[in-house]
């Protein structure tokens, strides 16, 4: 069901029924309840020297076969035990038009203003003007520069070029801390889009500190009608109930999964509708324009610091043009899509797509997440 790897460490979050949240992990199958006073959150867990032995030092609490936990949470009701986002006092962060491919799809969004009929034949004209000539472009080089003079000299320089290969990468909220929802959740769209998609992406993990310590998959919902509009919408189009999905569990670095195994990893995305329709897609991290560690870099430094850790969402290279509705239109989400990210390495992310104002309201956050631990004798 979640299609994770036999190998590997992976530290989640569950909601226990009359209990509440908790930091779990994996041991054959099961899932343990590792929530202690020395590490009450998955923050503080992330923040010890060597989470691996931090982990195995714990004998924890057996609350149910993985399996059973995943099916019941696919869209639950009521105070079941279900999966959560596996991050709670992490900022969440997002690096967009990190790859060619979605950096000309963001450049079709702001010519279209927002209107999906008129993206096929901007597509078209500004494909012919730009091929594939940004591909192997290093962002920030010299040869960037010059086709950045060349493109303004032909009138086809964006906002998202400057972002895709000028020097700086673009960073921004995705969501507040203990908004991300997690396997088996409503997704949200904001009800005034008309023209959206779903965004599969690998999600770094970092502590304090800046250390990466891990990966997972993220689904950056994305609004292109709004940021369309104007790229000052940025934060209307991306932040909003539900819309930012983690999970489905974090995988510790170690021995056998390292940063450059991330560098490495292919992404596939589906998407099922009510209607029958169908959408496949890809991401390969292979591709990506800037590294993940200068993304992390560029997030994080003297300039900015983040005291409970981070997740960052690092981008992606799909974008979908396969009609839906009508010839010309592109694809746009149905309320009741069913969307899968998956990797053979992080396993399953799979979330179904309403309205923000259909998903259940974030309504736990950080003050009542304090307030559940102190009452459980946990802080």
């Amino acid at each position: 069901m979640i299609g994770l790897p036999q190998e590997g460490l992976f530290l989640g979050r569950v909601w226990r029924a009359g209990v509440g949240p908790a930091v779990v992990t994996l041991r054959g199958g099961r899932v343990f309840d590792i929530t202690s006073r020395a590490a009450p959150t998955m923050r503080d867990v992330l923040e010890q020297a060597d989470i691996a032995g931090y982990v195995a030092g714990i004998a924890g609490q057996d609350i149910g076969s993985l399996d059973d936990i995943a099916a019941a949470s696919v869209e639950p009701a009521g105070d079941v035990t279900r999966l959560l986002a596996p991050n709670d006092l992490q900022a969440v962060k997002a690096c967009g038009v990190t790859f060619a491919r979605s950096m000309i799809e963001r450049v079709i969004e702001e010519r279209a203003a927002g209107d999906a009929s008129r993206a096929e034949a901007i597509r078209a004209r500004v494909a012919g003007a730009i091929g594939d000539s940004l591909r192997n472009l290093v962002p920030g080089s010299d040869e960037a520069a010059e086709v950045k003079r060349l493109l303004q000299a032909e009138g086809l320089w964006s906002q998202y070029l400057e972002v895709g290969i000028g020097p700086d990468a673009e960073v921004f909220t995705k969501a507040q801390p203990m908004a991300a929802v997690g396997y088996g959740a409503s997704v949200g769209l904001h009800p005034i889009s008309k023209w959206n998609n779903p965004e599969p992406e690998v999600v770094m993990v970092v502590d304090s500190t800046g250390r990466i310590v891990g990966a997972t998959l993220g689904n950056d919902v994305n609004l292109r009608d709004v940021e369309g509009r104007s790229a000052l919408l940025l934060g209307k189009a991306k932040d909003n109930n539900a819309a930012a999905s983690v999970g489905p569990f974090i995988r510790v670095f170690d021995a056998g999964f390292t940063l450059d195994t991330v560098r490495g990893l292919e992404l596939t995305l589906t998407v099922e509708g009510t209607d029958g329709f169908t959408l496949t897609g890809r991401s390969s991290m292979a591709e990506i324009s800037r590294d993940p560690a200068d993304l992390v870099a560029q997030t994080r430094g003297r300039h900015h610091q983040y005291p409970d850790g981070f997740v960052l969402y690092c981008g992606t290279m799909f974008a979908p043009v396969q009609d839906r509705d009508g010839p010309g239109q592109g694809f746009t989400h149905h309320l009741g899509d069913v969307v899968t990210i998956a990797a053979p390495e992080l396993g399953r992310l799979v979330n179904t797509v309403r309205l923000s104002t259909g998903a259940p309201e974030w309504t736990f956050g950080a003050s009542a997440l304090m307030k559940n631990l102190s009452a459980r004798g946990l802080l």
